[in-house]
């Protein structure tokens, strides 16, 4: 049966995550809905990188089955979307193509605004304290090595391993703010945040680089830092092998 992939973008704050669940409204939901209004049919998507609720998404994906042939009817459908979702696109792939399985790498960012921003609230972390940015980017170095991410993988997770290749990670200064960058083959449940959290307790001096490596060595997610919120954390990349 002919499968597509449908592109999507969306800002999270309204969501309770990207893909659907009961009694809650998630990207998903509002896509199937859109579809279902335009197309006159049930479509059920498979999603791709889950997000929690809150974190937004400059690209992710949804795949389909369908007999009927369709055309890319992405302007139809983002008329009926709500204003925080857009559909870039809805094309074809190989029937053997999946949305989260056939991805290559994903990347995340997470910004962090330390001075008071008006426009920046509900897009980055607003932590208005000093930091040491050197301290920050040696403790991200550290996480380019790592191979088990355990220690910052939230409990209930469904994952079969903690073992993750991670091949960018890094901290920049991005108009006013601090951003943290970082891509790999897969995520762990609240691993970028995690990370990051930990990584803001290092810059303010709270751990050093030891305690932060010994950390990562623990294996132990009540040793890591999760309270950074979901607002800052944007899904910027899902890559494939053909496109």
């Amino acid at each position: 049966m002919p499968r597509y992939f449908i592109e999507v973008a969306y800002k999270g704050t309204n969501y309770s995550g990207f893909q659907i669940q009961q009694n809650a409204n998630a990207v998903q939901a509002e896509v199937e809905k859109a579809m279902r209004i335009y197309y006159r049919k049930e479509f059920v998507l498979t999603g791709s990188s889950r997000t929690d609720a809150g974190v937004h998404a400059f690209q992710n994906f949804f795949h389909f089955d369908t007999e009927t042939p369709l055309a890319d009817a992405s302007y139809h459908l983002n008329a009926i979307l709500p204003a925080d979702i857009v559909i870039k696109r809805i094309f074809p792939v190989a029937d053997t193509m999946h949305c989260r399985f056939s991805a290559l790498s994903r990347e995340y960012r997470y910004n962090v605004y330390q001075q008071k921003d008006p426009f920046l609230v509900d897009k980055a972390y607003f932590f208005p304290y000093s930091l040491d940015i050197d301290k920050m980017q040696q403790a991200a170095a550290l996480l380019a090595v790592c191979r088990d991410f355990a220690s910052f993988s939230k409990r209930n997770s469904q994952a079969k391993t903690t073992v993750c290749q991670v091949t960018k990670s890094e901290w920049r200064l991005s108009d006013g703010m601090l951003v943290y960058n970082v891509t790999a083959n897969r995520f762990l449940r609240g691993m970028v945040r995690g990370m990051v959290g930990t990584m803001l307790r290092v810059g303010r001096g709270k751990l050093s680089l030891e305690q932060f490596n010994g950390i990562i060595e623990a294996k132990d997610c009540t040793k890591a830092d999760f309270s950074t919120p979901p607002e800052g954390l944007f899904l910027v990349k899902v890559s494939f092998p053909s496109f």
